[in-house]
């Protein structure tokens, strides 16, 4: 949801030992072949180019299975998108018919993507608080592919999940600040839109707004405020840089799952893990994939699945919730999974209740209060 530019972060190459010989001629002289083969593989490790080694036994879900059971894969990340929360009854963006671009007629926006633009939200933020009502966090519950987010953390496999998502999801499963980069920001806080304010609100206050069907205005300085998240001409967050630089580098697996990879600077993240590092497509359709001219000629870092070179890019065409069920499976974690989503849910069910039986109870105390009033 921002075009905002990202930055490229690649290992430096390393130069040989340069040693003293003997003086020789036939060994001082370095042939040419020799010095375009240096100067071919300076090249390609200072741009990331080239490939690595496979590590993978195969390519297929097994293989990661078994790579992961391995002991060899300690620094999992997770890049994530829409899909994985269709499941919980949140749109997609993009599908023809059921996705959110295709269902905003009814707001009267001049075309889809304006009800995500910064400049048109401050002229006209109603179709926006509109459209939150309908989608806003905590109205959802987590799916089985946010819970085996969760399960890689407490198995202190996951190093980061990176997420396009809004939704706040990935909190309500159990992950916590620490453990996310919420690429495109969050409905988790909100800040007045005046750079002379900047006044921080809390999810709670923003929710009594918009479900009161008020447009949320600061009360220090009654300008507007927005969620945190990330509209079309703002920047991503400084987190979203910071820690990639961080994380990327010593990722050993990287899982990707329900994104078209579509969005920069999100889709060039798949680029910046080491060219050792599998990964994994958990999609319904192959996606991400390296332009086809420029994948003859070994270059770009987008995902190969199907060429003669393919040695480390995996597809698993599925659901999310289908493809970590899958993949839980092999590695003998599907009886966990499914008691941890059945023990969450029924947690969640327990607090909606609560919290419905609260809010009948003081609407009937407000709707008494009167009448008791009256007949004194």
């Amino acid at each position: 949801m921002s075009d905002a530019p990202g930055s490229s972060e690649e290992k430096e190459a390393s130069s040989p030992d340069l040693q003293e010989e003997p003086s020789d001629s036939s060994e001082d002289d370095i042939s040419g072949d020799a010095e375009m083969d240096f100067l071919r593989s300076l090249f390609s490790r200072t741009l990331g180019l080239g490939t690595g080694e496979k590590v993978l036994d195969e390519l297929t879900l097994d293989g990661v299975a078994r790579y992961i059971q391995s002991g060899k894969c300690k620094d999992i990340i997770c890049m994530v998108g829409a899909g994985i929360s269709t499941s919980a009854g949140i749109p997609d963006f993009r599908s023809p018919e059921t996705g959110l671009y295709a269902n905003l007629q009814k707001y009267n926006l001049p075309y889809p993507q304006a009800i995500f633009q910064i400049d048109y939200f401050k002229k006209h933020p109603e179709p926006f608080f509109a459209l939150a009502k309908e989608l806003y966090p905590g109205q959802f519950k987590p799916t089985v592919c946010h819970y085996f987010i969760r399960m890689l953390k407490d198995k202190g496999l996951l190093r980061r999940c990176y997420s396009q998502n809004i939704d706040t999801l990935e909190r309500a499963a159990g992950l916590q600040e620490e453990d996310l980069v919420e690429a495109h920001g969050t409905f988790y806080t909100s800040h007045c839109v005046s750079f002379l304010c900047r006044k921080e609100y809390t999810l709670d206050w923003m929710k009594e707004k918009i479900f009161s069907e008020q447009v949320p205005k600061c009360e220090k300085c009654n300008d507007l405020v927005k969620p945190d998240i990330v509209f079309f001409g703002e920047n991503l967050p400084a987190r979203f840089f910071t820690t990639m630089k961080m994380d990327f580098p010593r990722c050993d697996l990287l899982i990707i799952m329900g994104t078209s990879l579509q969005v920069q600077p999100f889709a060039s993240l798949v680029s910046k893990v080491p060219k050792d590092t599998p990964r994994l497509l958990i999609n319904m359709e192959k996606t991400g994939q390296s332009d086809a001219l420029m994948g003859m000629l070994g270059f770009g870092g987008g995902m190969d699945f199907d060429s003669d070179k393919a040695y480390r890019d995996v597809v698993y065409l599925s659901t999310c919730d289908d493809g970590c069920m899958a993949l839980a499976d092999l590695l003998g974690w599907k009886a966990e999974l499914e008691e941890l989503v059945r023990q969450e849910h029924a947690l969640i069910d327990s607090k909606d209740k609560k919290d419905k039986a609260k809010t009948a109870n003081q609407s009937a105390a407000a709707e008494e209060k009167p009448a008791s009033n009256k007949s004194e």
